[in-house]
């Protein structure tokens, strides 16, 4: 890692929201040295959604996707004004607990999240930014391979 390892809040690390195979695997070395507005933009995440739920939970969130340099994010197919290239977003997943409920409980709770995405019945999506969207989204893929995004209609109790 070239940019030194510090919490970003109580349960989240720089380092873990930089992590990236694709960029060890192609030697993308700006992975691990993002510019200050992304690493302040990934602060801000873990202190308003991510370490929230982790309260919430009560147990370990694992980070697959936080930050990606443009590299990574054009090499894996992500959406060329994707959040993770501005430290905005991570994808997660709780080890004990299936996606959907993960999914729910952030609905359910009231984070500030800007976006919500229940991708693919495999991980949740989560983003922030100052005046959010709120966004509900559930992503699949069509029979040709096409990623499809349907809206989720947020209940008046959810809202």
């Amino acid at each position: 890692m070239s940019i030194a390892n510090r919490n970003l809040s109580t349960h989240f690390t720089l380092h873990e929201m930089l992590t990236s195979q694709t960029a060890v695997r192609f030697d993308f070395t700006e992975q691990f040295d993002p510019p200050r507005n992304v690493v302040q933009n990934l602060e801000r995440l873990c202190q308003e959604v991510l370490e929230p739920l982790r309260l919430v939970v009560n147990t370990p969130i694992q980070v697959n996707s936080g930050y990606r340099c443009f590299r990574v994010n054009q090499m894996i197919g992500g959406s060329p004004k994707s959040q993770h290239m501005v430290g905005q977003a991570a994808d997660i997943v709780v080890v004990s607990s299936d996606v959907e409920t993960l999914f729910q409980t952030i609905r359910a709770v009231g984070l500030p999240f800007d976006q919500l995405i229940q991708e693919f019945d495999r991980w949740v999506h989560v983003s922030f930014r100052d005046r959010p969207r709120r966004e509900v989204l559930r992503a699949t893929k069509t029979a040709s391979g096409r990623t499809l995004y349907t809206p989720v209609l947020t209940s008046p109790l959810l809202a």
